[in-house]
């Protein structure tokens, strides 16, 4: 859905973003990536000028007619089915996969990593939180093996990593830097050199948590043209994210996506 909005034009901080749409509605704008919408995947990831307005107003915006399903985050690796995630209390959980169609599944986040995946094939899709404890959890490959058995083929599975804080803004320590490197096997080399930089005080380090997360879904089989890295750093673009790193405020912006899959 793609429509004029007379009351809030794009500014500076909407610039193009090469495979990534903004979509404007009366509401607002927020984001698409390209490689769902091209296979019909209805998503959105959503800004702080949508503040105050969750996935059941939200997903009106993106879809119609559908249901809303969302978990308690816990900053966990726990993916569950999204039927049992349909009104609250919501179950504690980071991840969500659509076992029906028309089914919308929404994740929020403050600094990580929202992960919208879609199954072209089946119809499924997933949504997951993904901070660094998610991906120390294997929350990804947890959501590739629930979709799996609902007859995705991993290998044509399409992903979207959402705006999340970036590597050079990202500060961790070095148990969190071992608990990444224990998570994606046999990427060590990579990891090292594309997802934990250098940092001048001893003892730390900068992670940029959508890369390791990037790595650990090629390591789970999928590959690298299938996955969709949005540029936007939450810390560096205070007009357009929450951050709990820059602010130290627990605010959020959503991200969802619709199932296609036939009930």
């Amino acid at each position: 859905m793609t429509c004029s909005d007379p009351f809030q034009q794009p500014d500076s901080s909407f610039n193009t973003l090469e495979g990534w749409t903004w979509v404007g509605c009366y509401g607002g704008y927020y984001l698409q990536s390209n490689l769902l919408t091209d296979e019909g995947f209805e998503h959105g990831f959503f800004t702080r000028r949508w503040h105050g307005r969750g996935p059941d107003e939200l997903v009106g915006y993106v879809s119609a007619g559908v249901s809303v399903h969302r978990p308690q985050q816990i900053h966990s690796g726990i993916v569950l089915n999204a039927s049992v995630a349909a009104r609250a209390p919501w179950p504690e959980a980071d991840g969500l996969v659509s076992d029906a169609g028309g089914q919308s599944l929404w994740v929020c986040g403050a600094d990580c990593t929202p992960v919208l995946i879609a199954d072209p094939g089946s119809g499924h899709a997933a949504a997951c939180h993904a901070g660094w404890r998610g991906v120390a959890a294997k929350i990804l490959p947890a959501a590739i093996q629930r979709l799996e058995s609902l007859g995705a083929n991993r290998e044509a599975l399409l992903v979207a990593l959402g705006p999340a804080v970036s590597g050079e803004r990202y500060q961790v320590g070095t148990e969190v830097v071992e608990a990444i490197s224990a998570a994606i096997p046999g990427d060590a080399d990579r990891l090292k050199s594309e997802a934990i930089l250098r940092d001048q005080h001893p003892g730390r380090h900068r992670l940029d948590i959508r890369v390791a997360a990037r790595l650990q879904l090629q390591s789970a089989g999928i590959a690298s043209e299938r996955i969709a890295h949005c540029p936007l750093c939450t810390v560096g673009e205070p007009d357009l994210f929450h951050s709990w790193r820059r602010d130290q405020v627990k605010a959020v912006q959503w991200s969802g996506i619709v199932s296609q899959a036939a009930d």
